[in-house]
């Protein structure tokens, strides 16, 4: 459990994450690297989790916004390219994989013991731990937004790292399997559809909203914040002590074998961030484009 934190504890600590709280106790957080889109590198992979602990401590809070900056919520990452020329197999030891370990099982253990509504506000394309967007208590989005997990599957690596209990939660086992597998595009409107998303929004009117609910939230008393989280996200750690392990277990197991290296075979010829394959569903047979 997160011990008790205040926000001058923590306020100047996280590189990639600007922390602002206002008057009524809304904290504001935005990721970022350098002041622009958020770069989701291995030292802001790691400090997340910190992040999530130093929040979820701070029992002065009334709601916390979530966003990103610049045009992208998190949509780049600082992981090996395709082009690298690595072997085929890399073992990358038990102490690196431990650390990997600890950082995925505490990002999202951390996130879960936040003890007041999270509000999500997804500023772009968010392809990179998406489930991280949707775990949030409410959920709003700009219109070029879209959802995916390029980082797993798409590349090699198994999609346990909490993907793989949260969007199966969200927007139903079959869906989420095919979004999973397929590293398939979301799109603001298709996730508000699928109800993984709760309003879509002009980018200009996206903040003047979540500020607008924030605020809204705030006016309940602390202890009505706090119980009201606990039962809203009581069935996401329950399927985290139940799911969570068993899947990173497996993803960490096939790190080995992760994006270039692939078991020996040919690394992707493509950057990070382009279309995966199929990008799209195949034509069905009454297609007048056939």
């Amino acid at each position: 459990m997160p011990k008790i934190t205040h926000f001058t504890d923590y306020q100047g600590r996280y590189k990639n994450f600007r922390l602002e709280k206002t008057d009524e106790q809304i904290l504001l957080v935005q990721m970022h690297t350098d002041g622009g889109d958020f770069f989701f590198d291995t030292p802001a992979h790691d400090s997340m989790s910190d992040l999530f602990e130093d929040i979820a401590g701070d029992r002065e809070l009334t709601c916390v916004i979530l966003t990103g900056t610049g045009d992208t919520f998190i949509h780049k990452s600082g992981l090996p390219k395709p082009t690298e020329d690595l072997p085929a197999n890399i073992d990358l030891g038990p102490e690196l994989i431990d650390v990997k370990g600890y950082y995925g099982r505490t990002r999202h253990m951390n996130l879960l013991e936040v003890q007041v509504p999270m509000i999500a506000a997804v500023n772009g394309p968010c392809s990179i731990h998406s489930e991280l967007a949707v775990l949030c208590d409410i959920v709003l989005a700009s219109e070029d937004a879209y959802f995916q997990d390029a980082a797993h599957f798409t590349r090699g690596l198994v999609p346990g790292d909490g993907v793989h209990t949260v969007w199966p939660r969200v927007i139903g086992h079959n869906r989420a399997r095919y979004f999973l597998l397929t590293g398939q595009k979301l799109s603001a409107r298709q996730a508000l559809e699928y109800g993984a998303v709760n309003e879509v929004l002009p980018k200009p009117a996206l903040m003047d909203r979540a500020w607008e609910l924030a605020r809204y939230l705030a006016l309940r008393p602390p202890i009505t914040l706090r119980s009201t989280r606990s039962v809203l996200i009581h069935e996401f750690k329950r399927d985290y002590v139940n799911n969570h392990e068993f899947g990173q277990f497996q993803e960490l197991l096939g790190m080995r074998n992760f994006f270039t290296w692939r078991g020996g075979k040919e690394p992707l010829d493509r950057p990070w961030n382009d279309e995966p394959w199929p990008a799209s569903p195949p034509p069905t047979a009454d297609d007048s484009s056939i």
